[in-house]
């Protein structure tokens, strides 16, 4: 059985609440130097916020789609990273269908960041460095954290979309309905084929999908210390 990795357990101080919404009014470096580095607050229930900054609220605008996408950009980061680690580290050969999941998933994260690169050109962030602990050693623990982390992406994404410009959001929708596909995927092998605790753990466990505030992105994510650098 799982370790049960809820959103509470991981946004302890509740930092991450207040990134979404902040504006990108940080240089890069600030932002890593103030909420990655400096044992800010990450993501692990799928957004690795600490002290980002918030999206604007403004009307879509190719500027804030270039915010909005290097957002999303760092969540695609984590998760490729995340995933990387996993079927290198060895933990889940004892477990077929983690590693299927863990390496299909993989490829389509290390995609999604490539699709973002490229639609940022110059303006993309750096990838940041990442310590996972034992999320990425632990079969269990990966599985637990994998469902936060893609049931998070998903609702981050949702959360941003009315904010982007049409063709954006066009292209946003792309990863999102993919990794909605992710976290019904994990469900089904962590909780099926019996759904002990249903509808909470079906692949599908709601009829519409929230979107996520920031104060409940950053609910979602915690002190994980995932970002080192």
């Amino acid at each position: 059985m799982s370790e049960p990795l809820t959103l509470d357990l991981l946004d302890k101080d509740g930092a991450i609440r207040e990134a979404l919404d902040e504006g990108m009014q940080s240089t890069r470096a600030q932002l890593f130097r103030r909420s990655i580095i400096g044992g800010g607050t990450f993501l692990a229930g799928g957004l690795l916020i600490g002290g980002l900054p918030k999206i604007a609220l403004g009307a879509p605008s190719a500027a804030q789609d270039a915010e909005i996408l290097n957002f999303a950009l760092l969540l695609e980061y984590l998760e490729s990273e995340f995933y990387i680690r996993a079927v290198q580290g060895g933990a889940l050969n004892g477990n077929a269908r983690l590693l299927n999941f863990a390496t299909v998933v993989r490829d389509h994260e290390i995609t999604h960041v490539n699709f973002l690169k490229n639609a940022l050109g110059s303006a993309a962030n750096p990838k940041p460095t990442f310590d996972f602990k034992d999320t990425t050693t632990n079969a269990a623990k990966f599985a637990a954290t994998s469902i936060v982390l893609e049931d998070t992406g998903v609702a981050a994404y949702n959360g941003q979309g009315p904010r982007l410009t049409k063709g954006t959001l066009a292209a946003a929708g792309q990863i999102v309905s993919v990794e909605a596909r992710h976290a019904a995927w994990i469900r089904h092998i962590v909780a099926g084929p019996g759904y002990p605790n249903a509808p909470a753990d079906y692949p599908a466990p709601a009829v519409l999908e929230k979107a996520l505030t920031k104060a409940q992105v950053e609910a979602a994510v915690g002190q994980t210390g995932f970002i080192t650098g």
